[in-house]
């Protein structure tokens, strides 16, 4: 045999052999951009240095919308990654994608991974659950919506205890303009803040059937007398800077860290951020409530997203995944994500090794977003929301939500129109889904 021959066989064996050890590759196109970005890095790397058979590769694809749009597309295209994460409103969308996801719990029992739904929080997993209590999503990024507050400031204006209730909060923010502040408080994700959990908290439906969890053929009821005065209330405050709208995301961020503002009224993952721009003390409170409404507040709902899985790969590829959401809802990986984000971690055990650790003790507050989300067994007007083309919905509560704070609109003339125009888009997404 010639020496071109034995090159080649050679050249031919090596290849083999790396083939046969080349790890299967996991895609997960992810909206996690900026440290968070870094942190969905670390996981990743992290479960690929636990062993040699996977290798999942993170991909960051845009905001939630973006990210969500483009794994449609691709499935489309028979180009789908193998894991993406959705943001909660496109819950009910996925859902909706016939033949497009594997349930996360089917995955795990057909891979004979272990896995127990008891072992996660209830108010987390409950979202993503089947009428049956079968999980679909694994939850990833979960927070809820919290009281910040500047201490600093607070102290200042000589405000001795932090608001409980919303009467409470226009009294402090009074004291916190007189004080010098350019206002009293900001509020992000306003229709998941001032709407979604506002209603949550208050034990009042956001929608007929469940707020969508029981069907398809639902219909929006937020343009409700609770809503509408709180929605009158704010912007009666916004005539003296004791609220100032700052955005609909999280844009008002700054107005908060820069100490304009001495509340923010915004998710519990802002807590790493807060921690590296604040220069003053702060803290996390519970939500505020209308005691003329509710006694006591119910439970807040949660945001962020979950880890869903497309099919159209290979049977090796899913052990894979089953293997990476092991690691990823560890205690020890969880605590982790929960203790630098400010995510609530998805797993009994996930916070009690945070206890254990003592963070809790250290860093006062931190817990806030768990007992907000435990505080009662969640009601069918406190699970959460489940309507279709909600994304869409959203940015329709939004723009009448400016027309309020422009002085256009009336709390009642938006919320009528924002009904109106939200059950529009139910009945499309219901004729397309049936």
């Amino acid at each position: 045999m010639n020496i071109q021959k034995l090159t080649l066989l050679a050249g031919s064996f090596l290849l083999s052999i790396a083939t046969a050890n080349a790890a299967t590759e996991i895609q997960w196109w992810h909206a996690m951009g900026g440290v968070n970005g870094e942190r969905v890095n670390k996981i990743a790397e992290d479960f690929n240095a636990t062993q040699s058979d996977y290798s999942v590769v993170p991909v960051y694809k845009g905001n939630y919308t973006e990210t969500m749009t483009a794994a449609i597309a691709a499935f489309r295209a028979h180009q789908q990654p193998h894991i993406v994460q959705v943001f909660e409103v496109g819950t009910a969308t996925m859902m909706a994608a016939k033949g497009a996801v594997y349930p996360v719990e089917d995955i795990m029992n057909d891979s004979g991974e272990p896995f127990d739904s008891s072992d996660y929080l209830p108010a987390v997993i409950s979202y993503y659950q089947t009428p049956e209590g079968r999980l679909l999503s694994m939850p990833f990024n979960s927070s809820t919506p919290v009281m910040w507050y500047n201490k600093d400031a607070f102290a200042k204006a000589g405000i001795d205890s932090v608001p409980a209730t919303w009467p409470e909060v226009a009294e402090a923010s009074k004291k916190l303009v007189a004080s010098g502040m350019k206002c009293g408080f900001a509020i992000g994700w306003q229709s998941w803040v001032s709407v979604e959990n506002f209603s949550a908290w208050h034990n009042i439906p956001v929608g007929t059937r469940e707020n969508g969890f029981a069907g398809l053929d639902t219909e929006f009821t937020f343009n409700n007398d609770v809503v509408v005065k709180h929605l009158d209330n704010l912007a009666s405050w916004e005539k003296d800077n004791l609220f100032v709208y700052g955005g609909r995301r999280g844009d008002s961020l700054p107005m908060f860290t820069n100490g304009e503002c001495g509340m923010w009224f915004n998710s519990s993952a802002y807590y790493g951020g807060i921690k590296d721009q604040a220069t003053f003390k702060f803290g996390q409170a519970m939500l505020p409530y209308y005691p003329d409404v509710i006694d006591s507040p119910q439970n807040s709902i949660i945001g962020g997203a979950t880890l869903w899985v497309l099919r159209g790969h290979d049977d090796e590829d899913y052990k894979g995944i089953a293997k990476f959401m092991t690691y990823l809802s560890s205690p020890e990986v969880q605590a982790w994500w929960h203790q630098e984000t400010g995510y609530v971690p998805i797993t009994k055990a996930a916070y009690k090794l945070s206890e254990e650790q003592g963070f809790y003790k250290e860093n006062p507050g931190t817990d806030t977003a768990i007992k907000q989300l435990s505080l009662n067994e969640p009601t069918p007007n406190s699970r959460g929301v489940r309507f279709g083309n909600f994304v869409q919905v959203r940015d329709i509560i939004n723009e009448e939500m400016e027309a309020v704070w422009n002085g256009t609109k009336t709390g009642k003339e938006a919320m009528d129109s924002a009904v109106a125009r939200g059950n529009d888009l139910l009945r499309k997404f219901e004729k397309a889904n049936q």
